[in-house]
């Protein structure tokens, strides 16, 4: 199997939706809690008024995850500047085979191309696998948000890790 990464397109606004959907009817590894639709996933991942990169890789044509990277939303959490945001997703079934890594490469070349100083990754105090894969990358820990509401009643921290570039 050959992995190759790219920028996303609109064109996988389809197949980024079943991935990330999957993952949330899993569970236990995303803040999301709410399906998306496809042009949600457009607005949200692809295209974004603060977006600097949406990256997917491919297995053989197949996607087996995606990595988006915007610059933070003066409304919502404030940052300091030059930093960026990572999300990151892969299908279950492709875990562990390089996926990830692939995936960091083409986003840390174009933060490095745009000026992104830090990289900030918030991730679920439960999601060991996210916690793993972002301190392999070199992120340490600098902050915890305690006790972030679930939709079913759950308060569970995010710890904040950061990657300075």
């Amino acid at each position: 199997m050959i992995l190759n990464t790219r920028q996303a397109t609109t064109n996988d606004a389809i197949a980024l939706n079943d991935l990330l959907n999957a993952i949330i009817d899993a569970g236990g590894t995303t803040a999301h809690q709410t399906p998306f639709d496809p042009k949600r996933i457009e607005r949200h991942y692809i295209s974004p008024p603060r977006l600097v990169s949406c990256v997917v890789a491919e297995f053989d044509g197949q996607i087996a995850g995606f990595q988006s990277l915007i610059w933070p939303d003066e409304d919502g959490d404030p940052f300091p500047d030059g930093w960026a945001i990572i999300a990151s997703f892969v299908d279950a079934d492709m875990t562990g085979k390089g996926v990830g890594r692939a995936l960091f490469t083409a986003t840390r070349a174009a933060a490095n191309a745009v000026g992104v100083r830090v990289i900030d990754a918030t991730i679920r105090a439960d999601n060991s696998g996210g916690l793993a894969y972002y301190s392999a990358l070199g992120f340490v820990d600098y902050d915890v948000l305690p006790a972030v509401p679930m939709r079913d009643g759950r308060q569970i921290d995010r710890l904040r890790k950061k990657l300075d570039l």
